[in-house]
C-alpha cells in the first residue's frame, strides 16, 4: 500500500513531520495538490501501482484504484480515470463536432491515451484523425494499461504523428474543420500549448468555420486563473465561449473548456446538429447528451465575473 504525492508537501510519517518529494509512495493514497489551490490536496486509495517510469518529457504514472479504477498520472497530475473519463473525453470531442455542420478532418494535439480518437471514430462524417503527440510512450503505456481509450488508435483513419505539437502547427494551413488540443497543464511538454503563438497557429490551421477546443482550468479552486486561455484566445479568435463539466478527478470536481472559431456565424451554446436518444445508445455516449451541451455554458454569477463576461 502506497501514497504517490503529486507535489512535495510536509508529512507526518510515524509521529515525524518530514518532507515528502514528488513520486514517493506513502500509506496506501495518491495524493494530488498544487500551489494554484493551496491547502487542499485530492486523494485516491491505491491498490496497485501498474506502471511507474519516466520519459524523455516527463514522469508516467499509471494506477489501480479503489474508486476510480485505473488512472493515468502525468508529472504527478492526474489525467484520466476509467470512472470519468467519457466526460472529459465526450466533451472535448462532441461538443465542437456536434456544432460544425460536416466535420471531415479533425486534428488533436496531445491525446496520447486514444480517449478523443476513440470517440472521433464515433462521427461518420469524419474521414481524416490527424494526432500529434509529442510523447510516444504515453500513447504505448496507454495501450497496454488504458485499452478502453486507446482502442482509439486501431481505425484506419487515424494518422500518428510523434512531436511537438506547436511546431507540427506550422506546416499546415486551412486543413482542418475542427482541433482538438488535449495537452497537460502548462508546464512540461505541454507548454507551448497555451502560448498566443499557439493559437495563432490554430487559427491558421482551420478551414473557413472551423473550431477549436481546449480545456481550462474550473472556476472553483482556480479563480484567478481559470480566465486565462480564455482571455488568450478571445484576443485571437472572433468566436470564444467558456464552459464546463463535472469531472470528479479532477480538482474540485469540474474542468472548464474553451470552444474558438474564426467566424461569428458558429453558434456554441446549442448543438448544430442534435442527436437523437437511440443514436445516443448507438454511440455508446455516457455523459454527453444535447441537454449537457446547452448547460455547459450556463455559468454561476461568480464565474461569470471572474471571466469578465456580466
Amino acid at each position: 500500500p502506497c501514497v504517490y504525492l503529486a507535489c512535495a508537501t510536509a508529512e507526518s510519517i510515524d509521529g515525524m513531520e518530514r518532507e515528502v518529494q514528488p513520486g514517493q509512495v506513502v500509506n496506501g493514497w495518491f495524493s494530488e495538490s498544487d500551489n494554484i489551490w493551496p491547502g487542499q490536496a485530492m486523494s485516491y486509495q491505491v491498490d496497485e501501482v501498474l506502471y511507474q517510469g519516466k520519459s524523455k518529457f516527463q514522469d508516467i504514472l499509471v494506477l489501480k484504484t479503489k474508486r476510480c479504477g485505473t488512472m493515468l498520472v502525468l508529472d504527478g497530475v492526474v489525467q484520466c480515470s476509467d470512472m470519468d473519463e467519457c466526460a472529459y473525453q465526450e466533451m472535448m470531442t462532441h461538443l465542437p463536432l456536434f456544432c460544425h455542420p460536416n466535420p471531415k478532418a479533425v486534428l488533436v494535439i496531445g491525446g496520447g491515451d486514444g480517449g478523443i480518437a476513440r470517440e472521433l471514430n464515433k462521427h461518420s462524417s469524419v474521414e481524416k484523425i490527424v494526432l500529434c503527440e509529442i510523447d510516444e510512450e504515453v500513447i504505448r503505456v496507454s495501450k497496454e494499461y488504458l485499452p478502453s481509450m486507446a482502442c482509439g488508435f486501431q481505425s484506419a483513419k487515424v494518422d500518428v504523428h510523434i512531436g511537438d505539437g506547436c511546431e507540427f502547427m506550422k506546416h499546415h494551413h486551412s486543413e482542418f474543420d475542427v482541433i482538438i488540443t488535449d495537452c497537460s497543464d502548462a508546464a512540461g511538454p505541454g507548454e507551448t500549448l497555451v502560448t498566443k503563438e499557439y493559437f495563432n497557429l490554430v487559427k491558421k490551421a482551420l478551414r473557413p468555420n472551423g473550431i477549436h477546443i481546449t480545456h481550462d482550468d474550473g472556476v472553483w479552486l482556480e479563480q484567478c486563473q481559470c480566465h486565462y486561455k480564455y482571455e488568450v484566445c478571445k484576443e485571437v479568435f472572433l468566436n470564444t465561449e467558456y464552459c464546463y463539466a463535472s469531472i470528479p478527478t479532477y480538482p474540485s470536481g469540474e474542468l472548464g473548456f474553451v470552444v474558438c472559431s474564426t467566424s461569428l456565424d458558429v453558434q456554441f451554446r446549442k448543438p448544430l446538429r442534435e442527436v437523437s436518444q437511440e443514436e445516443i445508445k448507438a454511440m455508446g455516449l455516457k455523459y454527453y447528451n444535447p441537454d449537457i451541451h446547452r448547460s455547459s455554458f450556463i455559468l454561476p454569477q461568480f464565474a461569470k465575473k471572474v471571466l469578465g463576461i456580466l
